[in-house]
């Protein structure tokens, strides 16, 4: 909770994202809009909308307060996209090698040339449609990396939704890999 009388003063408690979803209320709707009208001063967030009706429109309504001391700074967590796995389960998988598991790494070839995940099967992004039916089967969970996730997003799409494989994950994060197959991950 920041009170109007400190908004201008904090902007360094928003998030750098300036597309994260955010509900400003208060008491009254007009003082939100006054902190929006701040906000408006630091950038385009993009996301950001205001309780009409202020909280006791909120209480009214059957929305959950909860009690006790309140954060003073906002804090932003993505939502995972659908099928996204995170760092610490791709971690865990890429450890342990599960038999029930198709790591499949979707960069390109002069990527992967200079340093691979211990297990993994390379084959581009733009290969998929050509070698999935042959190369990855369809009985494990696949799991797709690239350098930084996007490539990956793009595989889970073509894998799910084109070509019928059921039960595909990704990383969304940034992945180095050196010749030995030691990595760092990344997320920003």
């Amino acid at each position: 909770m920041i009170p109007i009388t400190e908004i201008s003063h904090a902007a360094d408690k928003f998030p750098k994202d300036k597309k994260a979803p955010m509900v400003l209320y208060s008491y009254d709707t007009k003082s939100a809009i006054q902190a929006y009208e701040i906000m408006s001063i630091w950038g385009n967030y993009t996301n950001v909308g205001v309780l009409e009706g202020g909280f006791d429109q909120w209480v009214k309504d059957g929305g959950q307060v909860a009690k006790g001391d309140m954060p003073t700074k906002v804090v932003y967590e993505p939502k995972p996209r659908p099928g996204e796995i995170g760092v610490d389960e791709f971690k865990k998988i890429v450890e342990t090698k599960p038999a029930d598991t198709f790591i499949l790494d979707v960069r390109d070839s002069d990527e992967a040339e200079a340093g691979m995940l211990v297990g993994a099967k390379n084959i581009p992004t733009q290969d998929l449609k050509q070698r999935a039916a042959k190369e990855i089967p369809k009985d494990k969970v696949i799991v797709v990396h690239c350098a930084t996730g996007a490539r990956a997003d793009i595989a889970h799409s073509i894998l799910t939704n084109e070509l019928g494989y059921k039960n595909v994950k990704f990383l969304n994060a940034n992945i180095k890999i050196d010749p030995n197959g030691r990595y760092e991950i990344t997320k920003e």
